[in-house]
């Protein structure tokens, strides 16, 4: 005989699986409460500042050289092609030590053509001046003759006056002895005129030539001075820096005005920095400098700061106070620090990775005794290479990270390992 079962009941089936839902549920809702997880780095890769105030020193560093204080260049006077190197670079010379020594045939030949139009000159004026003392003399005869021709002329007008007094002169011989006596002194004053017109015209005719033979002169000296010039004297005493720029060969053909040498005035060096255009608007001439030999540190002040920038730097030039250490030479690799300017109650902090002068930044700030840094935003001021000074954001005391946590932009908290 069959027995009839009861059909089971669902109800527990449906209580577990109403439990295993409101499970799921609240464990979500504690998941989403707790948030993303915090990014942990480990301590030891950090750079860490703390925030202080007191004195900052606002400084700008930069490399360079050390260059002569007083350097001459020595140009060639004219062209030509260089035939002796009778120095060599680091050589001591005077003023009047040769350098170089060029030849140019034009040169010569061109001094030859002016001596020999001065001296033809010369001859030319010898010849003038023969010329014009026998106008002159052929004319003071004429006027001699003249005179004595009026004395006679005034003698017979003096007789035919003296028969005219007794009525036994012509009328007609009178009158023609008057104006033979007139006719000549106008001849003779016209003759005199002559004569001054014609010294003056010799005097200003000579002049002239003498002029024109003073320049003829000093064509020809120039020549000469250009065939002097090849070879080239120092000028003044020195150090030889360089010899032409490439160096000069034997043989070389150089042109007028091209550098042959440079001559350093031996015992004094500045530096020359080459400061980054972002750095350079502090600086100003007269401003402190201490300058890194490698030997040793040097003090000094700023004497020149070019007035544009070159290449993303500006040239500042570093007048040296004192000594140098033994051994040192032009163009040693040198480091600069110039002192911009003194804060003395200033809350600076160690320049982070992203630090801009007057600019802002977000930083993550050290919570004391917790493990944790926590991004702030923070406002900056004046900066130097390693410091800079904090105007918003961060009190003293505070301990901030200062490496590069671009990879963290999007982080509010870091965890320290």
């Amino acid at each position: 005989m069959d027995i009839r079962r009861e059909p089971r009941s669902k109800r527990k089936t449906y209580a577990a699986w109403s439990a295993v839902l409101l499970a799921i549920v609240l464990i979500s809702l504690g998941l989403a409460r707790l948030g993303p997880a915090v990014p942990a780095v480990e301590r030891g890769t950090l750079l860490l500042g703390a925030v202080e105030r007191g004195e900052m020193i606002l400084e700008v560093h930069a490399a360079g050289t050390l260059v002569p204080e007083h350097v001459r260049i020595v140009a060639a006077a004219t062209a030509g092609r260089v035939e002796r190197l009778p120095v060599r670079l680091g050589d001591t010379v005077g003023a009047t030590t040769t350098i170089v020594e060029l030849s140019n045939p034009d040169v010569q030949l061109q001094a030859l053509q002016a001596d020999q139009a001065a001296s033809g000159a010369r001859s030319a004026q010898a010849s003038l001046r023969s010329s014009l003392v026998q106008q002159q003399l052929s004319q003071k005869a004429a006027i001699a003759a003249l005179r004595t021709q009026v004395q006679a002329a005034t003698r017979n007008l003096n007789a035919q006056e003296g028969l005219d007094r007794k009525g036994l002169a012509a009328r007609s011989d009178m009158e023609a002895a008057r104006d033979a006596v007139a006719e000549l002194r106008t001849r003779l004053s016209l003759e005199e005129e002559r004569l001054v017109q014609m010294t003056r015209a010799a005097v200003e005719q000579t002049q002239l030539d003498e002029e024109q033979i003073a320049r003829l002169r000093a064509i020809a000296n120039e020549s000469r001075s250009r065939v002097a010039a090849m070879r080239v004297l120092a000028g003044e005493a020195g150090v030889v820096q360089t010899l032409g720029s490439p160096s000069l060969e034997l043989g070389q053909w150089v042109n007028s005005g091209v550098e042959l040498a440079r001559l350093a005035r031996p015992g004094r060096l500045k530096a020359v920095l080459n400061v980054p255009e972002g750095q350079a608007s502090g600086v100003a001439v007269g401003q402190r400098a201490s300058i890194d030999t490698r030997r040793g540190i040097v003090a000094g002040h700023v004497s020149r700061a070019a007035p544009s920038s070159q290449a993303g730097v500006v040239t500042v030039e570093v007048t040296l106070d004192g000594p140098l250490p033994a051994g040192t030479r032009s163009e040693l690799n040198v480091a600069g620090t110039i002192e911009i300017e003194r804060l003395l109650d200033a809350l600076r902090v160690a320049r982070p990775a992203n630090g801009a002068e007057n600019g802002s930044a977000r930083l993550f700030r050290i919570e004391p005794n917790a493990g944790y840094a926590t991004r702030v935003s923070v406002q900056f001021g004046r900066a130097s290479e390693n410091t800079i000074e904090v105007r918003r954001g961060l009190a003293r005391g505070d301990s901030v990270v200062t490496s590069d946590l671009s990879a963290f932009e999007n982080v509010v908290r870091l965890k320290l390992r």
